[in-house]
């Protein structure tokens, strides 16, 4: 299990430092995500993707969730009143949840890929001011040493600590 750390650096230089800090400690690249506004060059830091920024990974799994129950819903019901004479069987109830769900996550994940996280709604004046956030990624147990290994050489840094991050991050 893992648990994601927020720091709002005040520049690109101290979010570099930061990064080489973190890899000699152990994280990998792909634990890593900056989050900087329009202007701000991430030349060499790991770029959040829109698994980081967006509602994407929420919205698909909403989407396949809503969409296999209303799918499992349709075909238990084409089951049960089938259309014109036509015998279906469980197969039917099987197809029609898997249509849902790949419709929904597609119809829910289109929707969602263009909202912004919720998760970094409260750093967006921040970042809008120049900013950079860093995500970081890390073992549930290694918590703590990490985050007094930024505050011990990087005392303006602000951390947060969240619930672990969705799957496939």
């Amino acid at each position: 299990m893992t648990k994601r750390l927020y720091f709002m650096l005040p520049d690109t230089e101290t979010c570099r430092v930061i990064v080489d800090e973190l890899q000699e400690a152990g994280v990998t690249q792909r634990h890593l995500h900056a989050v900087a506004g329009m202007g701000i060059e991430l030349e060499g830091l790991p770029k959040a993707t829109a698994w980081q920024k967006t509602e994407f990974a929420h919205g698909l799994e909403a989407g396949i969730g809503l969409g296999g129950v209303a799918g499992f819903l349709g075909g238990l019901l084409a089951v049960t009143f089938p259309p014109a004479g036509l015998v279906l069987g469980g197969s039917a109830i099987i197809a029609g949840t898997l249509a849902g769900a790949g419709f929904g996550a597609l119809v829910s994940g289109l929707i969602a890929k263009d909202m912004p996280s919720h998760e970094l709604e409260a750093y967006e004046r921040g970042i809008a001011q120049g900013k950079i956030l860093l995500l970081v990624d890390v073992p549930r147990a290694r918590v703590d040493e990490f985050a007094e290994l930024i505050r011990s050489h990087h005392p303006e840094a602000e951390i947060k600590v969240a619930a672990s991050p969705r799957k496939s991050q």
